[in-house]
């Protein structure tokens, strides 16, 4: 908004004239979002580099202007260009978005050789004004968007905590919408952790600083998951599954859909309570105390006399201060120690220990795709393909407007990886741009001919546009749709006919999109989603495998990277698998099956972030100790994770299932006397437990034969 609203100003100020100050505002709107480097540095180097690229963009437009033909091959082949250039990271998808989009600019005002100079003129003052604004005005910079997102953290974080209240205090009729609440706090405060984790190189100061903050931050998140989870187990008459969490829909155990209200119940609302305020606040005396009667529930001594479910979410209670507290200490430096306890003394110590604990370890290089396997070649190709239909059909609609059908279909192949998504995407716009021409319709009767107040809405309607996009892509298009009548009307083009030729056209570039797609290359959604099934679960067993070896006493490696690999694996599945799990979808049981399946990986993504934290702590806590019986009987989550692997990418299909005894019946002393455990926590087999069922639970939906596993010898 600020981009737009500066050259509105200094365009205004040289006597430019409507048309003009349209393509200055598109300008710059254009050369502000499509500049998506973390650096400052690169950022410059992009706007510079996408300024001749716009001057070259619209040049060509207005010289092409009355060559149809030859300006439609261009056009075509600037898409391909465009979409091909996003293999080249950061700035080929940014000059392809300015290249492209200037050239729509000049067809939307109707440039002509004529008008170059001024259109020139406009051009680069949106270039020039996006700069102040980015680098003088608004600057943002890698630490600065990194703090902001530690303070979305700190806030997602102190949601979660009030929901998970609400949960404790939630009645029969009130629990089932208070669960909800909780699994929407837990997958935001994770999608805020992972926004972080992209954020740490550039925005802090070393690869140490970056670590710790990663380190602290998943802590933090485990930990506050894991709040939620013994919840809802002190809530039931037997331990809740980790499922309930994270499936939709899933209902609250029926034994305990009436909460408890005895004394340490009502201590337990009031520590709940203290830990959101300790999440909020930054310090003071009083919340010092607080933050140590907190901490005191990480000593067996110092839990209440309650049910031991209830013990249990004190335990969790003080483990999530714990985390707090280091993540204050990872974000703000050092803390005042004036006022501790001696539990809070020992929780700073082990935090100490664990920093100096941590190891840079170089990332490894995976193999890619290429040739027409690499997915922006075929992206280009696609979109070329479609861009072409769009052309020819949008020329029978309008001559005038076929514009918005190549533009439709451009859109729809951004950010999509396959048919369903490209169908889904296709449809949420033509559904947002009606109801723009709705709205576009009552507004160009309101406001008429008052340039400044179209702007203004205009203005508006660009920040709403940004800010719905991560929310709603229909709301998106319906902001896109209700700003573009008003530059229509501004422009002294606006009718009933070009507004019922928008819909025309952005269904035609949709319907060219989903063709293009199904038939050029095609990516099925059922391939897609098999591919990222078999990287989550490659993942998962990395993951699983190293933390099992560590806990074993196996060399330490770097577990928090694999970690976050895990995570964005998983979202990158869950964003794939939209087209079918979609509310308008017919096929009821696939929608289902697909959220089952997700539901299951989220949990087992859980558990095995989980165990990597227990494993990185191996080192420096003084009751995790390495158990060399781990190894075995890991194998089996091994074995299993392998086989589902192998049947996804439909290699070795007679592997199956291993079904036997739970995982801490395979932790029997081997001499009479000893301790079952060793020094084993409890909780290590608690996650391995629950991996181990979530593992097998993905046996039948994704139709993996089931078998007894073989006696093995160790």
């Amino acid at each position: 908004m600020g981009a737009i609203a500066l050259t509105l100003v200094v365009l205004a100020l040289a006597g430019a004239d409507v048309p003009h100050l349209v393509a200055g505002a598109m300008a710059a709107m254009v050369s502000t979002f499509a500049v998506r480097e973390k650096e400052r540095g690169p950022q410059a180097v992009t706007l510079a580099l996408g300024l001749p690229v716009a001057l070259a963009s619209v040049s060509l437009a207005a010289l092409l202007h009355s060559h149809v033909v030859a300006g439609d091959l261009f056009f075509v082949a600037l898409i391909f260009s465009a979409v091909y250039g996003r293999r080249f990271g950061d700035r080929g998808t940014a000059l392809g978005l300015i290249g492209f989009q200037l050239y729509f600019v000049s067809l939307f005002v109707g440039a002509t050789v004529e008008d170059l100079p001024e259109l020139y003129g406009a051009v680069t003052t949106a270039v020039v004004c996006s700069a102040v604004v980015r680098f003088a005005l608004v600057p943002e910079t890698p630490a600065g968007t990194l703090e902001r997102l530690r303070e979305a953290f700190r806030a997602r974080f102190a949601q979660l905590v009030s929901a998970q209240l609400d949960l404790l205090d939630a009645g029969p009729e009130e629990a089932d919408r208070a669960l909800d609440d909780v699994r929407e706090g837990t997958a935001r405060l994770h999608e805020t952790a992972l926004m972080i984790q992209g954020r740490l190189e550039e925005g802090t100061a070393d690869e140490a600083t970056a670590r710790l903050v990663q380190r602290r931050v998943a802590d933090a998140e485990i930990a506050a998951e894991r709040l939620g989870l013994l919840l809802l187990t002190a809530r039931s008459a037997e331990r809740t599954d980790t499922l309930t969490l994270h499936l939709p829909g899933a209902p609250v155990p029926s034994a305990g859909r009436q909460p408890v209200r005895d004394a340490a119940v009502e201590a337990l609302r009031r520590d709940l309570r203290a830990l959101r305020l300790l999440v909020r606040q930054a310090g003071g005396t009083g919340l010092a105390q607080v933050r140590n009667r907190l901490l005191s529930y990480r000593e067996e001594e110092n839990l209440p006399a309650a049910a031991p479910a209830v013990q249990d979410v004190f335990r969790g209670v003080g483990e999530a201060a714990r985390a707090v507290l280091g993540l204050r200490i990872a974000l703000d430096g050092p803390q005042d120690e004036s006022d501790d306890t001696p539990a809070t003394a020992r929780s700073r110590e082990e935090l100490d220990a664990e920093d100096v604990a941590i190891d840079a370890v170089e990332d490894t290089e995976r193999e890619e795709p290429t040739g027409l396997r690499r997915p922006t070649t075929r992206a280009a190709v696609q979109v070329a393909v479609g861009s072409s239909l769009a052309i020819v059909g949008g020329e029978l609609l309008s001559s005038h407007r076929w514009y918005w059908a190549v533009l439709t279909c451009w859109i729809v192949f951004l950010n999509t990886s396959s048919t369903g998504e490209i169908l889904v995407k296709g449809y949420r716009r033509l559904l947002g741009t009606v109801f723009g021409v709705v709205a576009g319709i009552l507004l160009a009767g309101l406001v008429g001919q008052h340039t400044w107040t179209a702007f203004a809405l205009v203005l508006l309607f660009v920040f709403c546009m940004f800010y719905t996009a991560p929310l709603s892509y229909t709301l998106m298009s319906f902001f896109v749709t209700a700003a573009l009548g008003l530059l229509y009307t501004l422009l002294h083009t606006y009718s009933m006919s070009v507004l019922v030729v928008r819909i025309a056209e952005t269904a035609l570039g949709a319907a060219c999109g989903v063709f293009a797609a199904a038939v050029v290359l095609p990516v099925a959604t059922d391939r897609r989603t098999n591919e990222l099934l078999g990287t989550v679960l490659d993942r998962l067993g990395e993951v699983t495998g190293a933390a099992v070896d560590q806990l074993s006493g196996g060399p330490p490696v770097e577990l928090l990277d694999q970690a976050r690999e895990l995570d964005q694996a998983l979202a990158d599945l869950r964003a794939a698998v939209q087209p079918l799990t979609h509310p308008v979808t017919p096929l009821r049981t696939r929608r289902d099956t697909a959220r089952y399946v997700v539901a299951l990986l989220e949990t087992a993504a859980y558990h095995a972030r989980s165990l990597a934290a227990t494993a990185e702590l191996l080192p420096t806590h003084p009751s995790i100790a390495a158990d060399p019986r781990l190894r075995g009987a890991g194998r089996r989550i091994a074995h299993n994770i392998e086989a589902l692997a192998a049947h996804v990418a439909g290699e070795r299909t007679d592997e199956r299932v291993e079904t036997g005894p739970s995982i801490a019946s395979l932790l029997e002393p081997q001499l009479p006397g000893t301790p079952r455990y060793g020094r084993v926590t409890d909780r290590v087999l608690r996650h391995l437990q629950r991996l181990d069922e979530s593992v097998m639970g993905l046996a039948r939906p994704l139709k993996v034969p089931v078998g007894k596993a073989p006696a093995r010898t160790s």
